[in-house]
């Protein structure tokens, strides 16, 4: 059962106003369990992990790893593929500076979508500057979806190493075909890369089942908290990547002359970890199990319907990209505002306590697809209500009534 007051932020005002919290893309707000399980461990069972034979640095160590077995059991990987990161940003470098550098040579292609985060983005242009690889970008369609016919095409050059997509834009919220596009890549010998950011908190993810190379996500956009993120990787492949980055617990020993790494996964885990996180993550992750992806699903499918309802008619309004269906579509909706700017009706709603964002959303790139520099993104969660999409749609008619 969905409850509101599992959120205590949901209760705040702003300005004397109740809040309507519609930026769920930029980070999704955290149940009280969540809170409840980092404080707890500062509380009782603060220790480093893995270096101690102490009885609270061994509370520590189960309490970290059993989460990463959490973490494994969501996404059907195993234990030892399950590198714990500061996020889908950390992840994708990860990735490029280990797999890509080790593998990719001048003139080979790396294959993106126009849709991608500049996290997705900017690691291949900085070693299309270092080594010389070629990038190219998978089009769309004018409503958003991916031209498959042209993805084929593209996928079927000479020298392609790498596809790297995201399962769904956080502009659009649409949902991309990526287990066509994995099994199209293989069949070319193509390394996946999926970054599932927007859709991890929405859909069901199966790293098996969607056969994927890497998968990468971020704690704080599935209830989590900030600055720890998942890398999942195919055992095969982590084996045979150097390690990212060097320092304690990623190595077995250290010489005055050379090093051992460690196993997988500490191998790519330098340092001291994100320990209170990663209990916080796996609490996140228990927490949608006990709600339900059928539950999960129904209340957004909802929330989509009845915000398209309310906001189709609105002739001065348009919404990026609509697939047909709503099983294709996640709860994120990027207007644009006949005669107001973005930025404008972001700090003016947010005046009135509605909580969204304004700007490119780290996707330049497809916002210079449909020749704009900016929209307006409202993006929902299954704690959100039709009657909170009422009070933004008063409120939004209002204010361009207002402003025109």
């Amino acid at each position: 059962m969905i409850k509101r007051s599992d959120f205590p932020i949901l209760q705040k005002k702003i300005k004397g106003h109740q809040m309507l919290y519609f930026d769920n893309a930029a980070t999704t707000q955290k149940p009280e369990a969540v809170i409840k399980a980092m404080n707890n461990f500062y509380l009782h069972s603060n220790s480093n992990v893995h270096r101690s034979l102490n009885p609270l640095a061994e509370e520590a160590t189960k309490l970290y790893e059993d989460a990463r077995g959490v973490v494994a059991n969501f996404i059907s990987a195993s234990r030892e593929e399950i590198i714990f990161t500061r996020g889908t940003t950390e992840g994708i470098n990860l990735i490029a500076r280990t797999w890509g550098e080790s593998n990719l040579k001048k003139g080979d292609i790396v294959v993106l979508c126009i849709t991608e985060h500049h996290s997705n983005i900017v690691p291949w242009l900085q070693l299309k500057e270092k080594l010389g690889i070629k990038l190219a970008y998978l089009p769309l369609k004018i409503n958003g979806d991916l031209d498959l016919v042209s993805a084929k095409k593209i996928l079927s050059r000479p020298r392609v190493k790498l596809l790297t997509l995201t399962q769904a834009s956080n502009v659009l919220g649409i949902l991309n075909p990526i287990k066509t596009l994995i099994t199209l890549a293989h069949s070319k010998n193509i390394i996946t890369i999926i970054d599932a950011a927007q859709s991890i908190a929405h859909v069901p993810v199966n790293v098996h089942s969607l056969n994927c190379d890497f998968l990468v996500f971020s704690s704080h956009k599935i209830y989590g908290p900030t600055g720890i993120g998942v890398l999942y990787g195919r055992k095969s492949l982590l084996e045979k990547m150097p390690p990212f980055l060097g320092g304690g617990d990623m190595i077995r020993s250290v010489y005055q002359d050379h090093f051992i790494n460690n196993d997988l996964p500490y191998k790519f885990e330098a340092g001291t970890p994100a320990i209170a996180e990663a209990i916080g993550l796996a609490v996140a992750i228990n927490y949608l199990k006990k709600l339900g992806w059928k539950n999960i699903n129904k209340q957004e499918n909802k929330l989509t319907d009845y915000f398209l309802k309310k906001i189709t008619p609105l002739k001065f309004i348009h919404v990026l990209g609509l697939p047909k269906l709503k099983n294709e579509k996640l709860v994120v909706f990027s207007l644009i505002i006949e005669g107001l700017h973005p930025h404008d009706a972001a700090d003016l709603l947010g005046q009135e306590g509605i909580v969204l964002r304004a700007g490119n959303h780290c996707a330049q790139p497809l916002h210079e697809f449909f020749n704009i520099s900016a929209s307006l993104r409202v993006s929902l969660s299954f704690y959100n209500t039709t009657k909170e999409i009422d009070i933004f749609i008063k409120k939004l008619n209002n204010l361009y009534q207002a402003w025109k």
